[in-house]
């Protein structure tokens, strides 16, 4: 159920999934994008010959998880065409994200910060790695949450040893094409201490460690959090810095107020990357913050933050803030080849 190489028009699963792509990259509401999967998942197993059949015989609503709208697009895409809402979604939300930043986006080599329906992603591991594939990434780092962050519903140290076997699945399938690699997005905690045992720490390949609680700490307790976590040898990236929010439909946040000298200056001395968040509520660091930490030496990881398939496009926008910053690309972490990445990761 893929291309139609006759009339270049999508298949009917391709179609569904590329509609969902296109309304996640918008940052479109979730509850609009959900039937569309859940329509590809319905369809999937059912194979070409019986969807043909369902859509001549006008019984495509008998199967669950497929309505009105997404009928349509399964009507048009198995006859051979191109479904109307696929192509208004391409003419509206296909173009580029920003107009800057295109040339180091081309440098990237992959994403060091992604979730997945394990914790608060709206997808499955497979999607997002099949997606990242789809996108041109040699690899994607998988970061679902630790486990205090329960309302992300934050994997225990149990849940992340069964995760690690699905993605070892995940590679197996690819056979090489793509590299999924085993991660966390860990959470700070008030002492600076990881959320998740060294003995599970050990066994992932990239780690970011983020602030999530308790944001509005005293600056002082706030910069002894961050550095201790920052001089744990198994940080490799400092998510989201200051964990504000500038925009969207979660509302607005300042950002938490530290010691950014000192911080970003104990990134660069144990080799810790500094995140340059790319989903456009963040917009962190904050430009002052970003360029502070351009002089004082620091790396890089520009990362999507995705939570669905199609935000793993939002590295745009950190691209085109990293190009206006005049980063060095070779600062940036995943400009470098798997194997750099994972040597300075696990060294």
């Amino acid at each position: 159920m893929g291309e139609d190489v006759a009339s270049g028009a999508p298949g009917p699963v391709a179609a569904l999934r590329r509609i969902a792509f296109l309304l996640e990259r918008a940052r479109e509401d979730s509850y609009k994008i959900k039937a569309y999967r859940s329509a590809a998942a319905a369809i999937l197993p059912l194979g070409e010959d019986e969807v043909a059949a369902r859509v001549e015989a006008g019984t495509l609503g008998d199967v669950p998880g497929i309505g009105k709208s997404t009928a349509a697009v399964i009507t048009a895409a198995a006859r051979g065409e191109m479904p109307e809402r696929l192509a208004e979604l391409e003419a509206k939300y296909a173009g580029p994200l920003v107009p800057g930043g295109r040339e180091l986006r081309a440098l990237l080599r992959g994403d060091l910060h992604a979730h997945s329906d394990w914790s608060d992603g709206g997808s499955p591991i497979e999607e997002m790695a099949f997606t990242a594939l789809e996108l041109g990434h040699d690899y994607l780092v998988l970061t679902d949450h630790s486990p205090r962050l329960t309302v992300a519903h934050g994997l225990s140290a149990a849940r992340l040893a069964r995760q690690l076997e699905v993605v070892d699945a995940v590679n197996d399938h690819l056979a090489g094409a793509f590299r999924l690699l085993k991660g966390i997005e860990v959470d700070i905690l008030t002492d600076g201490t990881l959320d998740q045992s060294e003995e599970m720490l050990a066994r992932l390949e990239v780690r970011v460690a983020s602030v999530h609680s308790k944001l509005a700490m005293d600056a002082d307790a706030m910069t002894r959090r961050m550095i201790t976590a920052i001089a744990n040898p198994f940080t490799n990236v400092l998510g989201h810095c200051t964990g504000r929010l500038v925009t969207g439909n979660r509302g607005t946040r300042p950002g938490s107020t530290f010691d950014a000298q000192a911080v970003f200056e104990a990134c660069r001395d144990h080799g810790v990357a500094v995140e340059i968040n790319s989903r456009p509520e963040r917009r962190d660091p904050p430009t002052r913050l970003l360029e502070l930490a351009r002089d004082i030496g620091c790396l890089f990881s520009i990362d999507s933050d995705a939570h669905a398939p199609g935000q793993l496009d939002l590295l745009d926008h950190g691209c085109e803030r990293a190009e206006a910053a005049g980063i060095d690309p070779e600062r940036i972490v995943n400009t470098w080849p798997v194997e750099r990445l994972l040597a300075w990761a696990n060294d």
